[in-house]
């Protein structure tokens, strides 16, 4: 019975790497390989040695995604994927300077993802734009101002990602305050490989959600932070376990943070590297904790509440959520 109400609730996903989430099936017919060598290039170990590891398995399918044509079709298969899971809304994010080097512009880019984002009107969908650790300034400045080019026209926020452990937030504090001065909301990836420290300078900084944000329970007082300032943790349980920020499904910390109040919400983070639907998170959830079905309905009220659209959007997607 769970699983059949899971099944066929609407719901919404804001953390969900383009990149991440090339299909199998899409890799094969784009790359020639066999599903099986695609397997072995795409999908992450259960447990990776860490957060390094498993981003290694983003080089293959971002080699994919370098025509407009690919990049198309590799966005018009994820938003047919996720409309048979019955999501109602999606944030999807990827780094459009990684998608340059057959020349396309950052506007070519996000342009083409739209496109195939567009394909499918059962679902509404915006992108995040993201800038990247390690990277240097002028391709994040590049990013930050394509978003602000593109914003609220199928662009919704950017984000900061990549190894926060390498890079701290600290190196990115100029970007995200000409993010503020333009009108650009942003989310962080933070406390995933980090502590909670770097979770505090997020929202300190501006950040309204908070990617991962796991390693917050370090720190009560930043705990109190999140949830006084009512900030969303986009929390990706599988992703967490094969990067090593989680030891044990069974000792992650989504449950108790829920239970805390806290803003939460279920996200794949990466379909394929993590080798996962975001209704089979559900399914996990629901078999590791005590959640019941008004748990999983208010996480997802949580997330409308929280994303990057409109009210008159949000209220029109909250309907229903409506008994």
């Amino acid at each position: 019975m769970m699983k059949n109400k899971i099944k066929n609730m609407p719901k919404v996903e804001l953390h969900l790497h383009l990149d991440g989430s090339v299909s199998l099936e899409t890799a094969s017919r784009l790359s020639g390989l066999s599903i099986d060598q695609c397997k072995e290039k795409m999908i992450a170990n259960e447990k990776c040695q860490n957060l390094s590891e498993y981003l290694t398995k983003f080089d293959f399918p971002i080699s994919l995604m370098q025509t407009e044509e690919n990049l198309k079709k590799v966005a018009e298969n994820l938003v047919q994927n996720l409309a048979k899971q019955n999501v109602i809304y999606a944030e999807i994010r990827f780094a459009p300077m990684f998608h340059t080097k057959k020349g396309l512009s950052y506007e070519k880019i996000v342009e083409a993802v739209l496109q195939g984002l567009n394909t499918n009107s059962r679902i509404k969908t915006n992108l995040i734009l993201c800038l990247m650790r390690g990277m240097e300034t002028e391709e994040n400045l590049k990013t930050l101002q394509t978003a602000e080019k593109y914003l609220n026209k199928g662009v919704c926020a950017i984000d900061l990602a990549g190894d926060e452990g390498v890079y701290p937030i600290d190196n990115y504090l100029e970007l995200f305050n000409l993010a503020k001065e333009k009108g650009i909301p942003f989310t962080i990836h933070a406390g995933e490989s980090g502590g909670a420290e770097e979770i505090r300078k997020a929202i300190n900084i501006g950040a309204k959600r908070i990617g991962h944000g796991i390693h917050c329970l370090e720190n009560e007082d930043v705990v109190k932070l999140i949830h006084d300032k009512k900030i969303l943790l986009e929390i990706c349980p599988t992703s967490n376990i094969q990067t090593r920020a989680v030891k044990e499904y069974s000792s992650h910390p989504i449950y108790k943070l829920y239970k805390k109040g806290i803003y939460t919400c279920v996200n794949t983070d990466n379909v394929t590297v993590s080798n996962i639907s975001l209704t089979e998170e559900y399914f996990k959830l629901a078999e590791n904790f005590n959640f019941a079905f008004k748990d999983f309905k208010q996480m997802n009220i949580y997330a409308l509440e929280k994303a990057f659209i409109k009210a008159q959007e949000k209220e029109e997607l909250m309907k229903l959520y409506q008994e």
